[in-house]
């Protein structure tokens, strides 16, 4: 799972690197507002650590950004201003929580999986749904790893979705006939096997070599091996 740190002070962003690393979290580190949010937008990370003091943009705006894109990942904001007012300032902004420097590192890491937790179970909405290392934008059905991308059929996008919210378990072909295809007069059980065979191919495009996304699991159906 990748974090995303926001952070100048180089400090603590060694810190978190290095802590949340040994937690199991791979982590990349920038120092300024300019390269959050492109850098967000490469990554689809599954969490943000947001300092709200930056040299160059304020971390609230940087939050207000995030979440009128689309963005739906735990954002966790840092800053040395402790005042209730400023508090509600970030979490106003769509932060999820807002952590007063100086922290202390094992509660910043429980406030951030408990986050991470509640985010996990809770029906994913937003513009984007993401299972890394793929980013499918709901609106315009392109589907995204780093800088390539791919488009989809409506159809496709729809089948995609179903198998990312699995992501990591076997979606059998009857459930994903009955979801997608099942009022549909006429539609075979293996309407399914060529859809999946479709978004291979548009999904080989972006995906690097010798990586296949949607494996099949013998006698279960179709399963989105994400990363991590």
């Amino acid at each position: 799972m990748t974090i995303l740190v926001v952070e100048d002070d180089p400090d603590i962003g060694s810190l978190l690197r290095r802590g949340l690393g040994e937690e199991g979290y791979a982590v990349h580190v920038v120092d300024t507002g300019a390269a959050a949010l492109p850098e967000a937008r490469r990554l689809a990370p599954e969490a943000i650590i947001l300092d709200v003091m930056l040299p160059d943009h304020s971390g609230i705006e940087i939050c207000r950004s995030l979440r009128a894109e689309g963005f739906a990942m735990p954002i966790v904001m840092l800053s040395a201003k402790a005042a209730i007012s400023e508090r509600a300032e970030g979490l106003e902004a769509g932060a999820d929580d807002y952590v007063v420097k100086p922290f202390a590192f094992g509660e910043l890491v429980a406030r951030l999986k408990t986050h991470m937790l509640r985010r996990s179970d809770a029906p994913q909405s937003g513009r984007y749904l993401t299972a890394a290392p793929l980013t499918l934008d709901l609106e315009t059905r392109i589907a995204r790893i780093g800088e390539a991308e791919t488009r989809l059929t409506e159809r496709e996008s729809a089948l995609l979705v179903v198998l990312m919210r699995a992501a990591g378990r076997p979606v059998a072909r009857g459930d994903i006939f009955d979801q997608l295809w099942a009022d549909q007069g006429g539609a075979s059980l293996n309407v399914v096997d060529v859809y999946v065979g479709y978004l291979r191919h548009k999904l080989g495009e972006i995906t690097p070599p010798g990586q296949q996304l949607i494996v099949t699991v013998r006698g279960r159906g179709f399963m989105f091996k994400a990363d991590g």
